[in-house]
């Protein structure tokens, strides 16, 4: 609102200045309409320039100054041409402004190459200081962000565009209860988020109009921020990382975690189903890592303790293959076909037990 009430000054100030100084004569209307353009054009040159980042004015600034420079010195090769006066005039003013609109465009686009750092603290970005990270669509329904705010692996400013939230409420609206459950899901874990100590949720209005992809306009905004996606996507973890955008992946961070074990070491599973070969079960990890064992299909529904023979890394994740022993599942076999024996034993007392009571039973026949 501040920013709009200056803008309106900046307007008012443009007019009266031009009715007071009247550098068209008397032609009043020609010089408020002049001025009325002049203001717009300033106005939305400030809007544009403020989505820029801090890389891209200075890129634009020096570039600017190098067209400048390169004009003057062929502006002395065209003074010293035989050529009129107006022409002479016309041809310098027009070689300044390609050479600086030339330098400004060219220094704009080069600008993300520049290194801050090198230059000190005095061009330093303040907003990487901050420690500014945007949080994805995707990575909002996860969930699993909010666990890893309160172990305090995640931490500083979280930022969440409000197009990001207008997302996850068409999601939550949808005629699908799928989806809308998701949507659903996605906003309680903001509110999740929010509440955890030493965390900030910051919600930002800026919007780019021109961009109609989500993913584009969360590298925009990082880039003008000098901030970090946090993301579980991994289309958008390529392409930010081609614009030059840090990514912050969860699943890279969950593979990263998965335990390491090795061929030779005994893990306790639980056998949830049949696996595809003959005689085998499947069990799962606490991080859904699949463990595939062999001479396990009687084992369905129990824990065993299996010995890791081999260890396969796919695209998909980890897999993780072992083999449970025979003796162990002939003993437990056994164990649980063998009578208790202990139930056929004469307690201390003398009392008949159920092998005395077997053996009368045969004497009556």
């Amino acid at each position: 609102m501040d920013l709009w009430i200056i803008r309106i000054l900046l307007f008012v100030a443009i007019l009266v200045s031009g009715y007071f100084v009247r550098p068209f004569g008397q032609n009043l209307p020609l010089t408020l309409s002049l001025g009325a353009a002049l203001a717009l054009s300033i106005i939305l040159a400030e809007v544009r320039v403020r989505r820029l980042s801090l890389k891209t004015l200075i890129g634009a600034a020096l570039g600017s100054v190098l067209g400048i420079i390169g004009a003057s010195l062929i502006s002395l090769v065209i003074g010293r041409m035989e050529l009129a006066p107006s022409h002479q005039t016309f041809a310098q003013v027009m070689v300044l402004i390609l050479m600086a609109y030339v330098g400004l465009v060219s220094g704009a686009n080069k600008g993300e190459y520049l290194d801050l750092s090198a230059l000190g603290g005095i061009f330093s970005d303040r907003s990487s200081r901050k420690s500014y990270k945007v949080l994805d669509t995707s990575v909002i329904i996860d969930g699993r962000v909010a666990d890893i705010c309160r172990t305090g692996f995640l931490e500083g400013t979280l930022i969440v565009p409000h197009f990001v939230l207008r997302e996850l409420q068409q999601i939550a609206d949808s005629a699908d209860s799928i989806k809308r459950n998701r949507g659903r899901r996605g906003l309680d874990i903001l509110e999740k988020v929010k509440s955890v100590p030493g965390i900030t949720v910051q919600i930002v209005e800026k919007d780019y109009p021109d961009v109609k992809e989500v993913d584009l306009k969360l590298i925009e905004l990082a880039k003008e921020l000098g901030a970090k996606i946090v993301t579980n996507d991994f289309n958008l973890n390529k392409v930010s990382q081609l614009r030059g955008v840090d990514v912050l992946n969860i699943n890279e961070l969950a593979n990263a975690l998965k335990p390491v074990v090795l061929p030779g070491e005994t893990m306790k599973v639980f056998i949830l189903k049949e696996g595809k070969e003959y005689n085998q079960g499947v069990a799962y990890l606490d991080d859904g890592t699949m463990v595939v064992v062999d001479n396990a299909r009687r084992m369905i529904g129990k824990t065993i303790a299996t010995q890791v023979t081999s260890v396969l890394q796919t695209t998909a994740g980890k897999m993780i293959f072992g083999r449970f022993p025979e003796e162990a599942e002939a003993g437990s076999g056994a164990s649980a076909s063998r009578p208790d024996r202990r139930a056929y034993e004469k307690p201390p007392g003398g009392e008949r037990t159920t092998l005395d009571e077997d053996r009368e039973r045969i004497k009556n026949r």
